[in-house]
């Protein structure tokens, strides 16, 4: 590509309405465009990177014996509200009609128009393993869409689905793909963690989730260096925390006035928050459930509703109704089933509200029949597995995987004959990979205040000819080179050698090819992007020597 053929809008100023680096990045590089909120155009040099991606994933996932397909993103409401997910998906789903009045959705995912594929035509089980994917557009209606392409309404995804008779099958795809998986990121030249994870809307028994430490990501991780314990925040577990002996040891009301937190509360009796026994109130089809953790512990909602199922808040006029008040209610003499976190376990004596507006109990002594892992995990826990602190980082989930087991063949229907005739549900697994988000997950990992600095496997182009001097030399080389080296020749007339230079770091390709000061000496400059080499090439021998450098750079993404 010559560059005085090509449309590659950068610009100098930062986008005022971006806010991390691989957003504006993306922007400044002309490698995308917003058109609405959540909403982006992939330019031309943006859509050659997300290529690069898509070649990449579809040779691993051609690797596992899985088999390309595409289904449609709008799909009709009958199906989702057979596995119950019409109702689940709440507003992120973005749902239309048609003139006729029927009810579409713009699918979100497909694992329902997967299992309408199965239950049509796999009847036996001669007719299994089968492992089924496709790269589509999907579209989740994000309340607050931010960060570029990480969180947008609008998104690619390569999605595929196992289908095996056996949950042993099941384990065996579900390997595959954790593997490709692997091999994909690797290829993409990220640095990235793999991680236990919540199944949340998707069901099922497992799920793991591959992600990239950065401060831009919307996912919080639990992470211990010493043993390599990785867990979403989600589904993260730490050892039960020692407790700290209080200084009231004798049951009795005190007087608290106004105070309803547990930080307000901690300050007024002046005690740790760790002394008090945090009480919240949840409901389940109109039954209360009354929630008991420590005070410096927050609730882990995603495991609670694994233990009472989905809930609601309780209002003010709940807790009144239960016959406390609101911001002192507490456990003793309650007529309320309890949840009780572990962190309460080894507490001698607890602070509890005491059920009466500005009072509390001291010296509250713990005693029931079950303890419930229900808290979030927090900066300088002990991990579960060898027993060192935690830390808590940001994360930007690039792939998730998911044993989906019967979630979706018994509730519509998909089942196929056995060897012993019998019918038996399809044994289901699920796979996600965003392609954006390795876009941008690339480009939090790899920059400088010049700009990006791809991975060659990924980049736009893998090096750009700069021609200063302005004679033949360039579009000679670039000619020679451009059907084996994916090539840029910078030949735009009337700019600049900095703004030249200064574009290429921008779009960070990864070998600047420098026809300048050193052609009379009968030498060109190769310049590696990450300011890690320079290298001086013979004029005579610049083909040979460029191809190689190119050469021996690709390998490094090679597995």
């Amino acid at each position: 590509m010559r560059y005085s053929n090509a449309f590659i809008p950068t610009l100098r100023e930062e986008p005022q309405d971006a806010e991390n680096i691989s957003h504006k990045l993306l922007v400044r590089g002309g490698f995308i465009k917003q058109l609405s909120s959540g909403i982006f155009i992939f330019l031309p040099v943006g859509w050659k990177v997300i290529s690069k991606i898509y070649r990449i994933i579809k040779e691993e996932m051609d690797r596992i014996g899985a088999q390309e397909l595409f289904m449609p993103s709008l799909t009709p409401s009958q199906i989702w509200k057979e596995s119950g997910r019409w109702e689940e998906y709440g507003d992120d789903m973005l749902r239309v009609k048609d003139r006729k009045n029927r009810e579409y959705a713009l699918s979100p995912t497909h694992e329902e128009i997967i299992t309408e594929i199965a239950r049509k035509h796999i009847h036996s089980y001669k007719d299994l393993p089968q492992i089924w994917y496709q790269v589509q557009t999907k579209f989740r209606d994000e309340l607050r869409p931010r960060g570029g392409l990480l969180r947008v309404r609008e998104f690619l995804m390569k999605d595929s689905y196992s289908l095996d008779e056996s949950w042993e099958g099941l384990d065996r795809s579900y390997e595959l793909h954790k593997q490709a998986y692997i091999r994909i990121f690797k290829r993409c030249g990220l640095k990235f963690v793999h991680l236990r994870a919540s199944s949340g809307l998707m069901g099922g028994s497992l799920s793991e989730e591959f992600a990239i430490i950065s401060d831009a990501g919307e996912d919080e991780v639990a992470i211990c260096e010493n043993c390599g314990y990785s867990a979403n925040l989600e589904v993260a577990i730490s050892k039960v925390p020692n407790y700290a002996i209080s200084k009231y040891d004798e049951f009795k009301k005190v007087y608290t006035p106004d105070k309803t937190t547990v930080e307000e509360l901690a300050e007024f009796l002046k005690i740790g928050k760790e002394h008090i026994i945090k009480s919240l109130v949840y409901y389940v089809n109109n039954k209360p459930y009354l929630v008991l953790i420590r005070g410096d512990y927050e609730v882990n909602e995603e495991k609670l509703r694994k233990i009472i199922g989905n809930f609601q808040y309780a209002t003010d006029e709940d807790i009144l109704s239960l016959g406390s008040y609101p911001g002192f209610i507490g456990p003793h003499n309650l007529n309320i089933e309890i949840i009780s976190d572990e962190s309460i376990k080894h507490m001698d004596d607890g602070i509890i509200g005491a059920n009466e507006k500005d009072y509390h109990y001291i010296g509250y002594k713990i005693n029931f029949d079950r303890y419930y892992d229900i808290r979030k995990v927090k900066e300088k826990d002990l991990c579960p597995e060898c027993g060192k602190e935690i830390s808590i980082k940001r994360a930007i989930e690039i792939g998730h995987i998911f044993k989906l087991g019967t979630r979706y063949s018994i509730s519509m229907g998909a089942y196929f004959q056995d060897k012993d005739g019998s019918l038996k549900p399809i044994i289901m697994g699920s796979y996600g990979i965003g392609l954006g988000r390795i876009m941008s997950g690339a480009i939090e990992i790899y920059n400088d205040e010049n700009g990006i600095i791809w991975p060659i496997s990924i980049a736009p182009f893998e090096a750009v000819i700069i021609d200063i001097l302005g004679n033949n030399f360039a579009s000679e080389i670039y000619e020679k080179l451009r059907n084996e080296v994916d090539i840029l020749l910078d030949d735009r007339k009337d700019i600049s050698a900095g703004v030249k230079f200064n574009d290429a770091d921008l779009i960070g390709i990864p070998f600047k090819i420098i026809v300048g000061k050193k052609f009379n000496e009968g030498k060109i400059e190769v310049q590696r992007r990450d300011k890690t080499a320079v290298y001086e090439v013979n004029i005579n021998q610049a083909v040979d020597t460029i191809k190689k450098i190119i050469l021996d750079e690709r390998r490094k993404f090679e597995i």
